[in-house]
């Protein structure tokens, strides 16, 4: 059964909204892919550029150095509602919520040179004359000049299509990003190479500084130069530094020659470094989009969805792309990095990755890398590992060679265990146990740039971080105190996962005793609301006893952080009143008498409430992390329809347009949260090893595996005849044989072909079995 014109809905509202999220009202057959057919071609780079996704239109490959994009003004970069484009600037990171990067920012110009503040200078520009795919863009200004980018791994790739002039100028600023800058230099080293090297720090909160250098060189030679320092712009020289605004601009004839290209490459390590990236990547413009976009192609052709409409496939893949922008190479061409230590050392044998939003990507991104870019994943974790040995201490939310300490809890945790789960770490089992058993056991030191689990001296004293709303910043960043109640939460299910860890390595005494750690969660519980509550140093509950209301969660309240407890859904429902109790709560939670009648609004209206609108609420929040495992709690009260019809609400929040992103991407993790969910294998337990099902929106989705990790090359998700209504799971079969629970372990996922389900229009008892919802861990 294919999707038909004419299908048979349960409710014409629920129908209409869903079939909406699915391809358009009028849905029409959807054929399998042609062969002819490019990816990319559906990926839109445009989606979440509006109302705060925070996304970037511009240039990278995956997992790049360099993301080469244009900045308008937004505090992040790139914001659709703007109209001027204040330079191409060499890095961004995909959908934070602080300002960060657009190092190097530069904008072709023509005539004299007497503006030196961007704000000042920038160019106006229309979307009727932007074009974007993955690996490249393209925009022409209103000032007659085109530019289109595209890019390297440590490279980025500039061509300017000037008027007819002898004054085509292309102004490279120095002193001017989205962060804080320090200090910086501008040089101009030959006729045809400018390097600078720009010292920055800041992200939500003052951090410690790093620097980044580049160096720019043009495919012919200029005809004038000059520097600028403040508003003074002066010809002739050649090296300026400064702690304000600061850059150089180069000069080009065009009256016969209108084309002028650059290539700039960056080294977090030093002006050598850039050099030698310069070297690794000499192919002109249209070589480098070329191999940009075969990047592109070769990682989307992972996954094969056959099915859906035309807006679900553009919607479903620019959500795959996304997934794989994060974390960023770190390291040189020649293996150099910088580490955490501020000192340069080698990779040897991988590559060293940078970049790490771990409390938003340890629950859906990075077990998504797992499957699909294993090889990179294992470098990527051993990168983390490199951070604990070079610092003394694991991240938590690490920007480029420094610590952030954004947001709470343990989440390095849960990241590196999933990587163990997955089978990445052979070999360095071990040496990553030692740094988590360190991480879970203790706290940094004052010198430290990590903030660790903060609240570990109180937490292993008496079983909760103790909420104390005033509390101290010893360091930049978030205080686990602040955050008591989310960060004991959270720093439980890391001792679940330690524990877990710990037990398959054989070291008995240490998991039995992050397993009884584990169940600090119940500590919070108040019985006189039957929420979560922070409590005080003297053990009190603290703070409103409305669950809406509650201090002491990081983005969200009581409500919301009701169900993260992954690692022990059943003694979490068992404290809410058993499963009849758990249900009634979680359809209060997701307005479920509104979902049915009309999903999209339910979503839109009630659910979402602004992309930073955390607080104050007793409904789902699918834009914001704590909720993203939300939908798959009712598996576990024998209600497992009720998760698909969740997740099938949710989904109709990801559209094909810039606002077509639910809040900030953070790194790409609600993109691999839309990828997962839509395929309809989801990983309930972060840093575990155990899927939640739910019925995929495509009838047949092929998962193309890297055999040196996954033997059997594949692993298939079908679902015929899966649509708006015919939604519900009726049966599975996992390789042919029955499968009744409502869940698949990694490694049934690594050894096993394919999963088969049967679906229909209304509910069945498929999975409601006291048996069928996944166990906790201990």
């Amino acid at each position: 059964m294919r999707w038909t014109e004419h299908p048979r809905p349960r409710t014409l509202a629920a129908a209409l909204a869903l079939a909406a999220m699915l391809g358009g009202t009028a849905l029409v057959p959807a054929p399998a892919a042609p062969k002819a057919e490019r990816l990319t071609d559906l990926v839109n780079p445009f989606i979440g550029t509006q109302n705060e996704g925070n996304t970037f239109p511009g240039a990278s490959v995956p997992f790049g150095m360099v993301q080469l994009s244009p900045d308008t003004g937004h505090n992040t970069g790139y914001d659709y509602k703007d109209d001027r484009i204040r330079g191409f600037s060499a890095v961004h990171l995909s959908g934070v919520g602080c300002d960060l990067g657009g190092d190097l920012p530069v904008l072709p110009t023509t005539g004299e040179v007497t503006e030196t503040d961007y704000g000042r200078y920038a160019a106006k520009f229309a979307h009727a004359d932007e074009k974007a795919h993955p690996g490249y863009y393209r925009v022409a200004l209103k000032t007659g000049i085109t530019a289109e980018l595209t890019a390297g791994a440590r490279t980025g790739h500039q061509r300017y299509t000037f008027p007819a002039t002898d004054k085509a100028n292309v102004l490279l600023n120095a002193g001017q990003s989205l962060h804080k800058t320090v200090s910086t230099t501008v040089e101009i080293l030959d006729s045809r190479t400018v390097r600078t090297t720009i010292t920055g720090r800041g992200f939500c909160r003052d951090t410690r500084p790093y620097t980044l250098h580049t160096l720019t060189r043009f495919d012919r030679p200029f005809t004038a130069y000059g520097t600028w320092n403040g508003g003074t712009v002066t010809d002739r020289t050649k090296r300026s530094t400064s702690t304000g605004r600061n850059g150089a601009w180069v000069r080009f004839d065009t009256t016969a020659d209108r084309s002028v290209e650059a290539t700039t490459a960056v080294s977090y390590v030093d002006a050598a470094g850039a050099a030698g990236n310069l070297r690794a990547e000499p192919g002109g413009f249209d070589r480098t989009a070329e191999a940009a976009r075969s990047a592109w192609e070769k990682r989307l052709g992972s996954v094969r969805a056959v099915g859906g409409g035309e807006r679900l496939r553009r919607t479903f893949y620019s959500s795959l792309y996304r997934s794989f922008l994060t974390p960023s190479i770190g390291s040189d061409a020649d293996g150099r990095y910088t580490g955490w230590d501020q000192r340069t050392h080698r990779a040897e044998g991988f590559t060293y990755y940078q970049n790490w939003s771990l409390w938003d990507t340890y629950r859906t991104q990075a077990q998504l890398l797992a499957l699909l870019a294993p090889g990179e994943s294992r470098d990527m974790a051993l990168s983390v590992l490199r951070i604990d040995t070079e610092s003394g201490w694991l991240p938590k939310w690490g920007y480029a060679t420094v610590e952030t300490n954004i947001m709470t809890g343990d989440p390095v945790t849960p990241y590196l265990t999933n990587a163990y789960q997955h089978g990445l770490l052979t070999g360095h089992e071990e040496e990553v146990y030692r740094a988590l058993r360190k991480n879970a056991d203790g706290v940094p030191p004052a010198e430290s740039m990590q903030v660790g689990r903060e609240g570990n001296a109180e937490y292993l004293r008496n079983g909760f971080v103790p909420f104390r709303a005033d509390a101290p910043e010893r360091k930049p960043g978030d205080s686990d105190y602040r955050q008591a109640a989310s960060a004991t939460l959270e720093y439980a299910l890391s001792d679940a996962v330690l524990a877990k860890m710990a037990r398959g390595l054989g070291h008995r005494e240490d998991a039995e005793r992050y397993a009884a750690r584990s169940l600090n969660y119940r500590k919070l519980h108040d019985r006189t609301t039957g929420f979560f509550r922070p409590r005080d140093a003297s053990g009190a509950f603290a703070g409103s006893a409305d669950p809406a209301k509650s201090p002491g969660f990081h983005e969200g309240t009581a409500w919301q952080y009701q169900w993260l407890v992954p690692h022990d859904v059943p003694g979490m429902v068992e404290l809410i009143g058993g499963k009849d109790a758990a249900d009634k709560r979680l359809d209060a939670f997701f307005a479920y008498d509104k979902l049915l009648a009309d999903p999209a609004r339910t979503a839109r209206e009630v659910w979402v409430n602004g992309p930073y609108a955390y607080y104050n609420a007793d409904k789902y929040n699918p834009q914001n992390e704590p909720d993203l495992i939300a939908p798959y709690t009712y598996l576990s009260t024998g209600k497992p329809w009720k998760t698909t019809d969740v997740v099938h609400a949710a989904l109709t929040l990801f559209t094909d347009t810039p606002t077509g992103m639910t809040g900030n991407d953070d790194l790409g993790t609600m993109s691999a949260w839309m990828v997962l969910s839509a395929i309809g294998v989801y990983p309930v337990q972060p840093g575990g090893d155990v899927w939640g099902l739910s019925t995929p929106v495509f009838e047949r989705v092929d998962l193309r595996l890297d055999r040196r990790w996954y033997p059997q090359g594949g692993f298939a998700v079908t679902a015929p005849g899966t649509s708006g209504t015919d939604r519900y799971i009726r049966s599975a079969h996992l390789d042919g044989k029955q499968l009744d629970r409502t869940y698949l372990t990694t490694r049934e996922i690594r050894q096993g072909r394919r999963l088969d389900f049967r679906v229909g229009a209304t509910p069945s008892r498929w999975g409601t079995a006291r048996t069928s919802a996944a166990p906790a861990i201990g």
